[in-house]
């Protein structure tokens, strides 16, 4: 079982999360247990604020140590030897090699900032690494750890209908996937390729590779050009000439 457990101001919107889709059918098969802690539980004072003005002024706040030191304590209190992580801009860019790093390692607290940021002690003293979904800014970090757990929960065993739906996605081996059909044949003038309806799948097969490597060309040539990509990308191109 991965446990995830994630450190929020609203965790409301991880128990949503947990209630829909594939993130219920993993935890419902016991594949994932998700657990949420707040960090207004651990304020000490009546309004139970957990933010302060930075210091060296500025606009914004800026969550404070304590309050987060405590929270991710708790929240380490159910995840076996988990990695603290903290999801923001500054981070590694989430990419689907990240995405399996984390379903086959450690397990994991997500650590959701709001406002300004978090203290920057927290960040030196209690996290482990910083994980970014991409090169914008968010209200907070609850979007991106639901982006993190989603993108975990369809590579755990059991949760897909098909095992082999994960290894067929996108960036998998380092392409885009290829274009896929359903009924009707026809659809406002517009039909299904013939290769797709010919039963052969071997030919099938040469199309679906032959047809995500010229999507992987047009859209995201910088895939083929990574040098961490090439390998898989090569290898795949290879088949496709056979």
């Amino acid at each position: 079982m991965r446990r995830v457990a994630v450190v929020t101001l609203f965790p409301e919107l991880i128990d949503a999360l947990a209630a829909c889709g594939m993130t219920r059918r993993a935890v419902e098969c016991g594949a994932l247990d998700i657990s949420r802690v707040n960090p207004r539980d651990f304020a000490d004072n009546a309004y139970r604020r957990v933010d302060d003005r930075p210091y060296g002024g500025g606009p914004g706040m800026v969550m404070m140590a304590e309050p987060l030191d405590q929270a991710i304590d708790r929240a380490l209190d159910g995840v076996d030897g988990g990695r603290v992580t903290y999801l923001s801009p500054q981070g590694r860019r989430l990419d689907q090699a990240l995405v399996r790093e984390i379903a086959t390692g450690p397990d994991r607290v997500l650590l959701c900032g709001r406002y300004e940021g978090v203290d920057e002690r927290v960040i030196e003293r209690r996290v482990d690494e910083e994980i970014s979904i991409g090169d914008y800014v968010l209200a907070g970090g609850e979007l991106a750890a639901m982006v993190v757990i989603e993108a975990v929960v369809r590579l755990l065993p059991g949760v897909l209908g098909n095992a082999d739906s994960a290894d067929q996605d996108s960036f998998s081996d380092g392409l885009l996937d290829c274009r896929h059909y359903t009924r009707p044949e026809t659809w406002q003038g517009m039909t299904v390729p013939s290769v797709l309806l010919g039963g052969n799948h071997d030919a099938i097969h040469r199309w679906r590779q032959a047809d995500a490597l010229a999507r992987t060309r047009a859209r995201r040539p910088d895939l083929l050009n990574d040098a961490s990509r090439e390998a898989p990308a090569r290898r795949r191109l290879e088949r496709t000439d056979e």
